[in-house]
């Protein structure tokens, strides 16, 4: 792994509900030459969701199986309830070709990403208000109130993680956060 070119790897993190899944959903569909990794999660699809493409959906043993083999390259409990991680495989062949790698993921996740390659790009997606994060997490209708609370006791930690991005995004409107996303991959001018 030491010939791979990290440089290209760019790590977008934030509290739940800020639209992370949906900026990467953007940026997918408008700029095809950025591979985004697909994370695996134990939590069940929501309506709409499929498997493969917006998460490998496995159950836990699989997922501890994953875990012990060394198959995921980060991996955390999220909201305290299901995990999440990022399969290692395909996001170190798409390095080893210098393609630019985008890994959409949970605060614990980036850290564990941070630890092991310090060189990727760590981007903080954050809200226009606090207020704005509750519409969004409420307008959702996917989490009953229980849930709700606990993903905003959640989010109240991962903002105040934000000092600890290279750069930060306010996801004002989609379009506009994944472009300036993608306009910072790109710094520097796109591989030849």
């Amino acid at each position: 792994m030491a010939d791979v070119d990290r440089a290209r790897l760019t790590v977008l993190a934030g509290p739940t509900a800020v639209g992370k899944g949906t900026v990467a959903a953007y940026v997918r569909e408008q700029h095809p030459e950025v591979w985004i990794s697909v994370s695996a999660t134990t939590r069940r699809p929501r309506p709409g969701e499929v498997d493969g493409v917006h998460y490998h959906f496995v159950d836990d043993p699989t997922f501890d199986t994953m875990v012990a083999e060394g198959a995921l390259l980060e991996w955390a409990v999220v909201h305290g309830a299901a995990r999440y991680g990022t399969p290692r495989g395909p996001v170190e062949e798409v390095l080893a070709e210098g393609r630019p790698a985008l890994l959409e993921i949970d605060l614990q996740g980036a850290r564990q990403v941070r630890a092991t390659m310090p060189e990727a790009c760590f981007v903080f997606l954050a809200p226009p208000s606090w207020e704005e994060l509750v519409r969004r997490l409420v307008g959702r209708g996917t989490e009953d109130a229980a849930e709700r609370e606990r993903r905003l006791a959640t989010a109240r930690e991962e903002l105040a993680a934000e000092r600890e991005f290279d750069v930060t995004i306010t996801n004002t409107e989609i379009p506009v956060a994944a472009e300036e996303l993608v306009a910072l991959m790109w710094r520097g001018g796109p591989p030849d």
